[in-house]
């Protein structure tokens, strides 16, 4: 956090306190959701779902396998047992 010009000292009373933490809680609260806003807006672009599905999912998890790492997955298939352990 950053310093801060609000003070409380040992002299004050309660109420002072209190309204000292009061008003550095609405400026913090008004720092946090003005953040959160930003934070919202600059990251729409990211929750690309279509109907509950995420579009930038591989959905066939096979042919992915096999574009992407051919004879290396089909080596490791031919190794591994049925159960997917040695």
């Amino acid at each position: 956090m950053s310093k801060s010009k609000i003070i409380i000292t040992k002299d004050m009373t309660q109420a002072q306190r209190l309204a000292v933490i009061k008003k550095r809680a609405k400026i913090v609260q008004k720092k946090f959701s003005k953040s959160r806003r930003v934070r919202l807006s600059e990251t729409s672009f990211m929750d690309k779902y279509h109907d509950g599905q995420n579009i930038n999912a591989w959905t066939d998890a096979p042919k992915y396998l096999d574009e992407y790492y051919g004879d290396r997955v089909r080596d490791q298939n031919s190794y591994e047992s049925e159960e997917g352990w040695n």
